[in-house]
């Protein structure tokens, strides 16, 4: 089992896609919530010997500290990390925090990631003048202090961004060290910012067709280099497609992957916190087993697209809240068609490269249940 671990709700940034959007969504109506939960504490109100019983009744492959921002609570990440039986641990952190990481708990983490949406322009227009310096800063010191593991930069991606050119700048850029890129588009997880007209033209004019250049590089390093760049969605769309290995709900959210609330709750995923329908056990009375067994899947119409083997479903909260409605679900799902579109396009290209031995099958192996949603 791996579990999302959200340690707080407070953060100490306002991202304008996140804090900003949250507060023009307020008294929306729309999607389908079920029962929220407006109890939950802001902070983790649980004891860690609870996560640590739970954790030994059946091996615990991987811990995610989550928030909020994480980092906000080093005491909860230190306590967990010294007394929690898991495998790996990993954390999803804005990085602005990075740099009060100790040393001897960094160096046991086995993936970091951090937020940054591109180049400084961009991330500071999202995030906040100064954020962009602030996280690069960081993520040097923390591989001088010793972190070897995998740097993921996991970038928000909006109307301002071009794909290409900031997947690019994030991994070869001087002053970048990322191992790997992740991207989630912002899209179906608020209401009041559906604009189907909008979309449909950056979607249609931008997005795709930059992505189809990404895609297009990406290939092209592989042919140059022998070597195969970590583009998350593309090394997990182009590796389904070789093997002919079907998928379930890539992020593994609700089959295989899971989220402890800050009151010890259980629940499908870190974006479903208070939503009582779904709510899975407690750490004080469930075992892993226990939650394994009420394993919650995407239904209409992921359950009747002939992608669904390589999708997965993309994503479980959006699937079940709809927040776009049913027209603006096919949009969204627009933009994955032309993912896997774009990859079987080169698939000839990268079995090729196989077939000679310039890279293997096993070069677009990566780390599952990270964090990485993998379907954008």
């Amino acid at each position: 089992m791996h579990l999302f671990v959200t340690l707080t709700s407070r953060c100490n940034l306002k991202c304008s896609y996140c804090y900003g959007k949250c507060c023009d969504d307020f008294g929306s109506n729309g999607g389908h919530f079920g029962e929220i939960d407006y109890s939950l504490p802001n902070d983790m109100a649980y004891t860690s010997s609870k996560l640590k019983n739970f954790a030994e009744k059946e091996p615990l492959e991987s811990v995610i500290f989550y928030g909020g921002e994480p980092l906000i609570r080093m005491d909860k990440i230190r306590e967990i990390m010294d007394t929690v039986p898991a495998e790996k641990f990993m954390i999803q952190t804005n990085g602005l925090l990075l740099d009060t990481l100790e040393p001897r708990y960094l160096r046991r983490l086995h993936t970091i990631l951090v937020s940054v949406d591109g180049d400084e322009s961009l991330t500071d227009s999202y995030r906040g003048r100064g954020v962009y310096r602030r996280v690069i800063k960081n993520t040097h010191l923390i591989r001088k202090r010793g972190f070897k593991g995998e740097l993921i930069a996991r970038m928000t991606v909006g109307k301002q961004t071009r794909i290409d050119e900031q997947v690019w700048r994030l991994l070869f850029s001087k002053e970048c060290v990322f191992d790997s890129v992740h991207w989630q588009l912002d899209a179906q997880f608020w209401h009041n910012d559906y604009d189907p007209v909008e979309f449909s033209r950056w979607t249609l004019s931008d997005y795709e067709p930059h992505l189809r250049n990404l895609i297009d590089g990406w290939i092209g390093y592989m042919e140059e280099q022998n070597k195969v760049l970590k583009i998350y969605p593309l090394l997990s769309v182009a590796e389904t497609l070789l093997t002919g290995q079907p998928t379930k709900l890539r992020c593994g959210a609700g089959w295989a992957q899971f989220n402890v609330q800050t009151d010890g709750t259980i629940v499908p995923c870190p974006a479903m916190s208070g939503m009582k329908d779904y709510y899975l056990g407690n750490l004080k009375d469930t075992s892993p087993i226990d939650v394994s067994r009420r394993e919650i899947t995407v239904g209409l119409p992921c359950t009747s697209c002939e992608l669904l083997w390589i999708c997965g479903g993309r994503c479980l909260y959006s699937n079940i809240t709809k927040l776009w409605g049913e027209e603006g679900f096919k949009l969204v799902c627009n933009t994955v068609e032309a993912l896997v579109g774009g990859i079987k396009a080169v698939l000839p290209r990268i079995q090729r490269l196989i077939d000679e031995g310039q890279i293997s099958i096993t070069d677009l192996e990566y780390t599952r249940f990270n964090s990485c949603e993998i379907i954008p």
